[in-house]
């Protein structure tokens, strides 16, 4: 295998490093410099590797007398760790020990913010571990309120909106028993709704349309003894969502959102107080929806959801008996 050019150009600015006449801070500086460099426009997983080396060699060179530039640098590595495409439990649980052993230092010698950033991405280093039994989801949202602390709504819009939007999923993905199914799902409906109570369609577009999707797959997905009036609710938040979503500026987000939506039109009824004369016309919607939903994903090359969408297609059509 050729190395490649981010590999030479980081081998060469190491050997830079090594010689400059810089004092070892300053060496241990351009190295997190360098590597937050990979770490947020990386074109390749490569780009992620050499993003946790140069940070392993800023580590090296804290040694014990600069604690707050060895904390960084664990921080860095581990939020690299945690975005390597298909990052194995391995490199999860790595990330989860440097938060671990970064967090407390931070927490005496940075800024509250810096500190916020961090507990941020250490809950969801946690929530990534839950599906394998090596973290609990409760200290995946605890490290989520310790930051909401810090990014609070006035100050930090979108942080607070991602926050509540992880919490959210947090909840939903905790396993309880059936007959507690409905507490873990109202809980999450209940900080989509909190973090909605601050986030609005004018000022912040982007996560007011995330919060209102998914609160939408939340209301729809509610255990409840009201399912019809859920699902007029999650319609009501998926076009909350498509004032904002689009298919021309926003493709992908925009298929999700009227798949979405089209999931909750199959199960409602045309007339809501003649249930019983079916949803000829609902379903021809949702069916519209899918069929377009289903272009656009294919078009875009998302091709797991594309496959998804065509099931829904071939459901669909049994139930209105086109063959």
């Amino acid at each position: 295998m050729t190395p490649s050019i981010t590999d030479s150009a980081v081998k060469a600015a190491i050997a830079a490093i090594a010689s400059e006449s810089a004092t070892v801070a300053e060496k241990i500086q351009m190295l997190i410099e360098m590597a937050q460099g990979f770490q947020k426009k990386p074109k390749t997983a490569q780009d992620l590797r050499n993003a946790v080396s140069l940070y392993y060699r800023a580590d090296e060179l804290c040694g014990e007398e600069y604690p707050l530039l060895k904390a960084r640098a664990q921080i860095g590595m581990a939020g690299t760790l945690q975005t390597i495409p298909d990052a194995g439990t391995q490199l999860l649980m790595q990330a989860k020990a440097g938060y671990e052993e970064a967090l407390p230092i931070l927490q005496e010698l940075a800024s509250p913010e810096e500190v916020a950033e961090a507990q941020m991405n250490f809950g969801l280093a946690l929530q990534s571990l839950v599906p394998f039994n090596l973290a609990r989801i409760t200290d995946s949202i605890q490290a989520y309120h310790e930051a909401l602390r810090v990014f609070t709504w006035e100050d930090y819009p979108q942080e607070y909106a991602i926050l509540y939007n992880n919490i959210a999923i947090a909840y939903l993905s905790m396993p309880m028993a059936s007959e507690r199914e409905y507490l873990r799902q109202g809980l999450a409906v209940q900080s989509f709704e909190v973090a909605l109570k601050h986030i609005n369609l004018i000022d912040h577009p982007r996560e007011y349309a995330m919060l209102q999707n998914n609160l939408g797959n939340a209301l729809q997905y509610l255990v409840s003894s009201h399912p019809v009036e859920n699902n007029l609710r999650a319609i009501a938040a998926y076009d909350e969502a498509l004032k904002v979503r689009n298919s021309k500026d926003t493709p992908i987000e925009y298929a999700n959102t009227i798949s979405n939506k089209a999931n909750a039109l199959f199960n409602l009824p045309d007339e809501l107080e003649k249930p019983e004369i079916g949803n000829p016309k609902n379903l021809l919607k949702a069916y519209n929806y899918y069929q377009q939903a289903w272009e656009i994903f294919t078009q875009h090359q998302q091709m797991e959801q594309a496959e998804v969408i065509s099931q829904a297609i071939q459901d669909l059509e049994a139930e209105m008996g086109i063959s």
